[in-house]
């Protein structure tokens, strides 16, 4: 297997073989379980009702009935079943029916993009995608939202910031052709 985390180039390549590659040491496919619980900072899943968090302020987590719940709680409904598993290194899991079938980086890995200066370097050293979303408001172009089907892969291109700021991998919507 290829460590992407060690090997950093290996994100824009626009036919990337997932089947050969893990993020943080977890294969797609794998249990959501072995994802070492050190890691996780937070966590979505159907159990939670209300959800209360953000900037310095602690996550809290609560039940349809009122009752707050525990990250931990929240972590086992999630490696049981369906949901999202939020690392404190910014690596992200999509778990589907106890598996890990995604994987979202932001922050400090993809600073290893932090050369590109424009979204036309950006096309140069990614590739044309098979996608491309413009996402606006006001007539103002806010990102480009590329898809690479070949990768399943979507990567993000902050257009008011010019920098990548988040790619995801593996079973999200739009990382495959319609």
């Amino acid at each position: 297997m290829i460590e992407i985390l060690e090997n950093l180039d290996l994100l824009s390549r626009p036919n990337l073989d997932l089947a050969s590659a893990e993020v943080n040491g977890i294969a797609l496919g794998a249990p959501a379980v072995t994802v070492p619980r050190q890691r996780i900072v937070g966590g979505l899943s159907s159990v939670i009702a209300r959800y209360r968090g953000g900037t310095d302020i602690a996550n809290e987590y609560y039940a349809a009935d009122g009752r707050s719940l525990t990250l931990d709680e929240v972590v086992e409904d999630v490696v049981r079943s369906d949901g999202f598993l939020y690392g404190a290194d910014k690596i992200n899991y999509k778990v589907c029916a106890g598996a890990v079938v995604g994987f979202a980086i932001s922050g400090p890995y993809l600073s290893h993009f932090a050369h590109l200066a424009s979204y036309e370097e950006f096309l140069t050293v990614f590739g044309q995608p098979d996608r491309i979303h413009e996402n606006e408001a006001y007539g103002d172009v806010l990102s480009y939202e590329t898809y690479y089907w070949g990768a399943r892969k979507h990567v993000s291109w902050d257009a008011w910031e010019d920098r990548v700021s988040f790619i995801n991998l593996g079973d999200f919507e739009g990382n495959s052709c319609p």
